[in-house]
């Protein structure tokens, strides 16, 4: 029977070395190296100080997928208990942050498709060696989204013309894919939108004002138009009094008398046969 080594311990020691107390709770690691099926993901991603947990979620499965795979809303929706909702949310957040870019293009034939570009490292287009230079310690600051300039306001900002000009808003995108408007930009331009609409133009002359001469980048689509719709915004149309409605014709008619043409508002004698011949009184 083999002597047993009495000095050596019973079960692995845990803690830091050279400490003789366990540790009082936090985070420990029971990591494995992996050798297949993995996805690299960047801790400026999985740490990220303003990203929602389902879009840091979200971020990670998309970087996951191969290429060409779905990643529409309802796709993912049909994959996670989220819901159509919180996940058109998250794919807002990842598109604020860089994570995502999403492109319109045209194809052969005249169809125009959706691509969804994931980006692993926002900022770098290329992809070169991966950056391992440690997060800073600080806590990055918070990117805050400047706010819109104000637009004109319609002098009755009925409900039937705010839907138009949120409908007009809506299809701005068909002339430009990067006038795609989320719909709190869309609620803030409508009422300017509007101003310009109740001053007799036409939702063609709107939507021209709006979209000719783009600049190339397009950054801030939703500031450009709430720039537009102020600088731009045409007279009111001058006054014009109400025309006089036109004397009434009445039609010819032939005397019962005389058989002469007059024109009257019913059939009978002409004025000279009613002069000549006075009207009896009962």
């Amino acid at each position: 029977m083999d002597t047993q080594n009495l000095s050596a311990p019973s079960r692995a020691q845990s803690g830091i070395a050279g400490k003789n107390h366990p540790r009082t709770g936090g985070l420990d690691h029971d990591h494995t190296r992996h050798s297949t099926r993995f996805t690299v993901v960047g801790n400026h991603l999985v740490q990220h100080a303003e990203l929602s947990l389902l879009a840091i979620g979200l971020a990670c499965h998309i970087q996951s997928l191969p290429k060409r795979a779905r990643v529409d809303i309802k796709t993912l929706a049909a994959r996670f208990p989220e819901g159509t909702t919180r996940i058109a949310a998250a794919l807002r957040e990842l598109e604020a942050h860089g994570y995502l870019r999403r492109e319109r293009q045209r194809v052969p034939g005249g169809r125009i498709v959706s691509r969804t570009i994931s980006c692993n490292q926002p900022g770098r287009r290329n992809h070169d060696e991966p950056d391992h230079t440690p997060a800073p310690a600080k806590k990055p600051r918070p990117t805050r989204k400047k706010p819109l300039p104000a637009v004109p306001q319609p002098s009755y900002p009925s409900p039937t013309l705010l839907q138009q000009a949120t409908d007009l808003l809506a299809g701005l995108r068909r002339e430009d894919p990067r006038l795609l408007l989320t719909t709190n930009d869309t609620s803030h331009l409508a009422p300017g939108v509007a101003a310009w609409l109740e001053r007799d133009l036409t939702p063609t002359a709107v939507r021209q004002a709006l979209t000719t001469d783009l600049p190339d980048p397009l950054c801030r689509p939703a500031a450009l138009l709430a720039h537009r719709l102020t600088t731009q915004l045409p007279p009111p149309p001058p006054f014009r009094a109400p025309s006089s409605p036109p004397p009434v014709r009445h039609p010819l008619r032939n005397c019962d008398d005389c058989d002469r043409a007059f024109r009257g508002p019913e059939p009978g004698r002409c004025r000279d046969c009613r002069d000549r011949i006075p009207a009896v009184t009962i």
